[in-house]
């Protein structure tokens, strides 16, 4: 498994200062904060194409000194789109921490109920409010309809749709979490409560509606990307191997699961590299490098190096890596998904949005599965006993991919070590690559307008990045302080570079 990292950006650009920097500043319709800069030389050639993460949240240390049974609901704080997915994976590390190894009937139901409809929830979120009005529009329609508001005055009922799609997959985190947002379903070893009969009711009502609405954002995004130009047949493309989990079943993994499973890797050309890794075993495969023009991490395969060993997440990766989902409508649409490639293995990033639809419905379906399931209305909900560990590891596939939650506990109960590498750290060497393919592709040579430079964000939202959940490390960005006075005088100045 080779993924020769471009030289198309050198760490330094040759002759930096005899090159024009242009900033992307800041990024529109992603999840938190970014910029891109170019450097272009006298002829317009693109030199140098970078995704810079400008934010600083630093949660992996201030989390170290508090109490292990506080982790899941300060986590979750890393961000409003996703809190489910980081809440359940820090439950799932301190479910180790209790020593429970297996939770009831009813707290796993809840949990994946929660999960699923977070997936939806996010999915439908992305595709119809932030990625929608690009491929409606075109990529370099006027910025003024170019977003929701475009999309609900000229196909209304499409906007419509996706509101209620994640209104609903919001409404079952409320029921299953106590809040839309920042809720407190999840404690280590299992859940706070079941789903009241009242909801039961309410979902099932409305639950054959939302797989409909589901089948129809399938088709409309397989639709969107089949019918796209010649000319964006391969844009932003990067060929790599793809990262992800999946359950076992007879003895054999690749079964498709979003909250449950251990690693497989495959190449490229979609031959499985690494089979069955289980999550506490993850430090074994997966390191990460610092760069100092970034925030963000960058995670790479240990025995392939830096250089060759990154990877992509996420539903582009989750739909190739299985061998089946276990659920009937989207098992058809990923068939299709698959048949259609005559290479089997899509790179394209654009394919992101056909494959986070097949994942929707997916959610629906599963959605359904649990709200039959009669352990779902349970009050089995904890499990109290076990023995103590004193390290966890929890990882789910979280809407933009896989999460990994890493904590090491005292025996005082506080937590002596954290580290996380959430979805968006884990595509950042790939959503680099893409951006430099999209600015070698269309932008060399060309007087760059608002329009061309929206193809760069274009591909970076079809990845569906969180810059907020993945900004951790402190790396060797330089640091400035000046203290000035009330008249803006400079009194003193210190710096870190």
């Amino acid at each position: 498994m080779t993924n020769t990292i471009s030289k198309f950006d050198l760490e330094t650009a040759a002759n930096p200062e005899g090159l024009r920097r242009v900033a992307i500043d800041t990024l529109t319709r992603v999840e938190g904060h970014g910029k891109v800069t170019l450097l272009l030389d006298d002829a317009g050639q693109v030199q140098q194409a970078r995704l810079h993460i400008v934010e600083f949240r630093g949660f992996e240390k201030f989390i170290q000194g508090r109490p292990y049974w506080e982790v899941p609901v300060m986590v979750q704080r890393l961000c409003g789109i996703c809190p489910v997915s980081h809440n359940l994976a820090a439950s799932k590390a301190m479910d180790q921490i209790v020593g429970v190894d297996e939770l009831t009937p009813t707290a796993q139901a809840i949990r994946r109920l929660m999960h699923y409809g977070q997936i939806l929830q996010s999915h439908a979120l992305h595709f119809f409010h932030l990625s929608l009005p690009d491929l409606l529009f075109g990529f370099e329609s006027d910025v003024e309809k170019r977003n929701i508001l475009g999309v609900a005055l000229k196909h209304p009922d499409t906007a419509k749709q996706g509101i209620l799609l994640r209104k609903f997959g919001q409404e079952i985190i409320r029921m299953t979490t106590g809040k839309r947002i920042h809720g407190t379903g999840n404690v280590p070893g299992g859940v706070q409560k079941s789903l009241s009969t009242e909801d039961l009711s309410t979902l099932l009502k409305d639950i054959d509606q939302i797989i409909e609405w589901s089948s129809g954002a399938v088709e409309l995004a397989k639709n969107l990307f089949q019918s796209l130009p010649n000319d964006y047949t391969h844009f932003g493309e990067h060929v790599c191997g793809n990262l992800s989990i999946t359950s076992r079943k007879a003895g054999e993994y690749g079964y498709f699961d979003l909250y449950d499973g251990n690693l497989r890797i495959a190449d490229k050309e979609g031959k499985i590299w690494a089979d069955g890794i289980a999550p506490n075993d993850y430090a074994q495969w997966i390191s990460e490098e610092v760069k100092p023009w970034s925030y963000m991490k960058f995670p790479y395969l240990k025995k392939l190096g830096p250089e060759n060993g990154w990877y992509r997440v996420g539903p582009l990766a989750r739909i190739q890596n299985c061998s089946q989902m276990p659920s009937e409508l989207a098992e058809k649409q990923r068939k299709i998904f698959i048949d259609s490639s005559p290479n089997k293995i899509r790179h394209q990033p654009l394919s992101f949005h056909w494959a986070r639809m097949i994942e929707m419905l997916h959610a629906g379906e599963v959605i359904k599965d649990l709200l039959l399931n009669p352990a779902i209305t349970s009050n089995k909900e904890l499990v109290t006993t076990g023995a103590r560990r004193g390290e966890g590891v929890g990882i789910i596939e979280a809407p933009r991919g896989t999460l990994i939650h890493h904590y090491q506990v005292g025996e005082d109960d506080l937590v002596t070590k954290c580290n996380l590498i959430v979805s968006t750290t884990h595509n950042n060497q790939a959503m680099n690559e893409s951006i430099r393919s999209v600015a070698r592709t269309y932008l060399n040579g060309q007087t760059l307008t608002e329009g061309l430079l929206n193809h760069i964000e274009v591909a970076i939202r079809a990845f569906d990045p969180c810059l907020s959940c993945a900004t951790h490390a402190l790396g060797k960005m330089p640091l400035q302080i000046e203290l000035r006075d009330a008249e803006e005088k400079l009194i003193t100045s210190m710096g870190r570079h």
